[in-house]
């Protein structure tokens, strides 16, 4: 048997280290210098969604209730803590994406259209070439909603803010819902992004305010079911509300335990609702408040575009989790706890699915 002589061998081996080590660092280097990485190109069209928790800039806001996230504010959160935070969210986003990232990302939180700048050019995103809807919120606190898109996956036709008021109470005001279409492949897709009203003051007290936003979103709906009962829609968002409370499944009328004839809506995270995870965790509860939602044109059969039934999923990795001191298990390792800094992602964990093309 022929074998190579021990100083030939020697030099192919220190070789082949060398190329993979300087292959490995160059590979790193593109990250941390926020370089452009090679992009796979994927088979399927990904949605995310992600509530990224308080992305605020470090610049006061006259309009809005901003002081608290201002370098002398009470959570002290100056350029380091910002720019950490965004390249966090990168690491998220490209994780989720398997390094081929998502060609859709619906973002709840967000302060403004300048974290969205930062956060699509000063990170190694930048590479997915994304654009950005968003607009300014009537929230008190000044967090919106928003919608990444990778230009030559879809292509924007048409998009509104849906406002949600409350003729009880004028002085009411919350984040609106992102609709917008466009084409994918060939056909259109319509896609909602929502976070609608927190829990604040208690599930019960705050009900009637996403039972509103419920019905402003479902009033909208059936005007695109009139035109076309095939329509392909995807709603995402935080609804702080479970799958199987009335907002989601007698106002919005999205089911995930049956798929009856008549339904139009069919929430592919209500599968979640009895697995012991979800994407918030609440003392020691795993709540499924983060959701995907579609038509039922995605689940029939020879669909232009479709999807499976268990599409949806969240994405947990150990370095996105922390141990809880309080309750078992492990829960989202976020950026602060109150006022105190932990350095983390967000309170919550994003959640994906794909649409799949015949």
């Amino acid at each position: 048997m022929f074998t190579f002589p021990k100083p030939i061998f020697f030099y192919i081996v220190i070789g082949i280290l060398y190329f993979l080590m300087f292959n490995g660092c160059k590979v790193n280097k593109e990250i941390a210098d926020n370089n452009n990485f090679k992009i796979k190109e994927r088979e399927t069209f990904r949605i995310m969604f992600y509530n990224v928790e308080n992305l605020f800039d470090t610049i006061n806001d006259p309009a809005t209730n901003d002081e608290e996230f201002l370098p002398e504010g009470n959570y002290h959160w100056n350029s380091y803590r910002y720019y950490d935070k965004q390249q966090k969210l990168s690491k998220v986003i490209i994780a989720l994406g398997e390094w081929q990232l998502p060609d859709m990302i619906g973002l709840a939180e967000i302060e403004n259209t300048l974290v969205l700048n930062d956060l699509i050019n000063l990170t190694p995103i930048k590479s997915g070439n994304y654009a950005i809807i968003h607009k300014e919120s009537p929230d008190l606190r000044g967090i919106d909603v928003a919608l990444l898109y990778r230009k030559k996956s879809f292509k924007p036709i048409y998009y509104e803010f849906l406002q949600i008021k409350n003729p009880e109470e004028p002085g009411f005001k919350t984040r609106e819902i992102l609709y917008t279409n466009g084409i994918v492949k060939k056909d259109t897709l319509h896609i909602f992004v929502n976070h609608w009203p927190s829990r604040r003051g208690g599930a019960l007290e705050s009900e009637g305010n996403r039972i509103l936003t419920a019905k402003v979103l479902k009033n909208k709906i059936d005007s695109i079911f009139n035109i076309n009962s095939n329509a392909y829609i995807v709603i995402v968002g935080d609804f702080n509300d479970e799958p199987d409370n009335e907002s989601i499944t007698n106002i919005l009328g999205a089911k995930g335990d049956t798929l009856a004839e008549n339904l139009q809506l069919f929430n592919l995270s209500y599968r979640f609702k009895y697995s012991g995870t979800g994407s918030y965790k609440y003392n020691q509860e795993w709540n499924i408040i983060d959701q995907i939602i579609v038509s039922k044109a995605f689940l029939k059969e020879n669909s232009s575009l479709y999807m499976y039934f268990n599409s949806a999923q969240i994405f947990r990795q150990e370095w996105m989790m922390e141990d809880d001191s309080k309750y078992p298990g492990k829960k989202p390792f976020r950026t602060f706890s109150g006022p105190r800094y932990l350095g983390g992602y967000s309170d919550h964990l994003p959640v994906y699915t794909d649409i799949r093309f015949r």
